[in-house]
């Protein structure tokens, strides 16, 4: 696949004109997948030529065309669902069952944002003008580019384009160079489903051939980008000179309230699931836990022991529960975490060690203890299969120490008190909570958060309104 291919410019595969070949990485193993010919700046310049050719007779297409052609694409998508999830579990290192369920969840957008395309609803408004009318109406903003991370390798690149394509909007899309068979494997499906020719493009290279070229230029009318927060005030700060609309998904540490009248064991079976999917590298994953004194020995026992029993390995090996760190980089930045848990007085319950399996990027599932509040695995996001777990006693100091964060993605608590539920919802900052679930990431409901986690939603009927201007007309007859 990455010799042959690698970018798609207007409707057509080629390989990259950049100057030096990049490897990709099976991170389960350490060893090469293959090697593809990056972007050059010129082939970046094509990409942006191409969607801005081909955005008139885009955004011109009926909103009910726009649905089929994103009801052929999920079809597609579904016909490849096999051979996709292996591309995914091999380069990100994913367990195959959670591969096959993030590939489900990349139709899921298209199918969807199929049906929104039909449901963008403008407004009148009574006008104060005699004889007037005032209509509200949604138009397409114009060529967007697209950047995406490495830690969902399909599911944002599909949360990305559904919406953008839906709206009326051209693309230039630039996935993480650690995955980019991820995002070939969509395009090839947008391919076969008959795209026209420069609606969606795709160059995958270095920064300097493929982000500056993309930020800087005019032609691109919105940045969408899902990858950490030293990377979006960067991007504000190179878009504006440009004055682009952006919309960012960034960084997120999200806390866990457990109070005492919570369903112990309930929390505990889905914390564990969530904390340890994907080796913990999820933006919206639990990763701090205040846990009502009165339960608080008995969670961080519960949390040891299923944490423990996981099994570790190799993304297609059966009955694998957890699979590597994406690259050896998240592996050191996971270790100096550990390291300075320790020096502030964290006690590790289970794991804190690397895994030697196969020569991947493994550490063990790990659980750490009575932590003090500025320790790095409380104040920021770990990103890996670290769990922080502290208690409170009551709730005079839980909101200070649980909102005392420049992330605001999600949260999440469990308790069943009604009134502690809107009390708790209404004091969280956040963009996402969740009670008594982490089920927060749909393609019919917005995603996002606030602070430094971010801006603009992506999901929902919120997520195609960032695509599109809204225009005023005052008609006077």
């Amino acid at each position: 696949m990455y010799e042959n291919v690698g970018q798609f410019i207007n409707g057509q595969w080629c390989k990259g004109s950049g100057q030096e070949s990049i490897n990709v990485i099976d991170p389960g193993n350490g060893q090469v997948l293959g090697t593809f010919s990056p972007a050059s700046s010129s082939d970046t310049y094509d990409a942006l030529d191409a969607a801005e050719n081909a955005l008139p007779g885009w955004r011109a297409t009926q909103a009910w065309a726009r649905a089929d052609f994103l009801q052929a694409i999920a079809r597609e998508m579904v016909a490849a669902a096999a051979e996709a999830a292996l591309t995914i579990s091999q380069e990100s290192g994913k367990p195959l069952a959670q591969a096959k369920r993030e590939w489900e969840l990349s139709v899921d957008q298209f199918v969807w944002y199929a049906e929104e395309a039909r449901r963008i609803y403008g407004r009148i408004v009574e006008s104060r003008v005699p004889g007037g009318r005032c209509e509200v109406l949604h138009e397409p903003v114009g060529v967007v580019a697209a950047f995406t991370a490495w830690n969902f390798p399909v599911v944002l690149v599909a949360r990305k384009l559904a919406p953008a394509l839906a709206a009326g909007c051209t693309v230039v899309l630039r996935p993480s160079s650690e995955v980019p068979g991820c995002a070939m494997m969509i395009f090839e499906c947008l391919r076969k489903a008959g795209l026209p020719a420069g609606v969606a493009n795709l160059v995958v290279g270095p920064t300097t051939d493929t982000y500056e070229p993309l930020i800087a230029s005019p032609v691109v009318k919105k940045v969408s980008l899902t990858g950490s927060t030293q990377l979006g005030q960067q991007m504000i700060r190179d878009s504006s000179g440009t004055i682009k609309r952006l919309s960012m998904e960034l960084g997120g540490n999200a806390p866990v309230i457990v109070y005492d009248d919570a369903d112990v064991e309930k929390a505990l079976d889905l914390s564990v699931a969530t904390k340890f999917a994907n080796c913990g590298q999820v933006c919206v994953t639990c990763d701090r836990f205040y846990v009502h004194e009165s339960l608080y020995d008995a969670f961080v026992t519960g949390f040891a022991s299923r944490a423990a029993k996981l099994k570790v390995g190799y993304g297609q090996d059966e009955g694998i529960n957890m699979g590597p760190l994406i690259n050896p980089r998240r592996l050191r930045a996971i270790e100096e975490i550990v390291a300075d848990a320790r020096r502030k007085g964290g006690r590790i319950v289970t794991g804190g060690e690397r895994i030697e399996l196969h020569g991947g990027y493994f550490y063990a599932p790990t659980v750490i203890a009575d932590l003090p509040d500025d320790a790095l695995a409380i104040a920021e996001e770990n990103f890996g299969p670290i769990a922080a777990i502290t208690s409170f006693k009551d709730s005079e100091d839980l909101w200070g120490r649980v909102n005392n964060s420049a992330y605001a993605l999600s949260a999440y608590a469990f308790t069943h008190d009604p009134a502690r539920i809107r009390e708790t919802v209404s004091r969280l900052e956040a963009g996402m909570v969740g009670i008594n679930s982490y089920a927060l990431a749909a393609a019919e409901v917005p995603f996002g958060g606030i602070k430094a986690s971010g801006m603009g939603r992506e999901g929902g009927a919120e997520g195609i309104h960032d695509y599109m201007n809204i225009k005023l007309a005052q008609i006077v007859v």
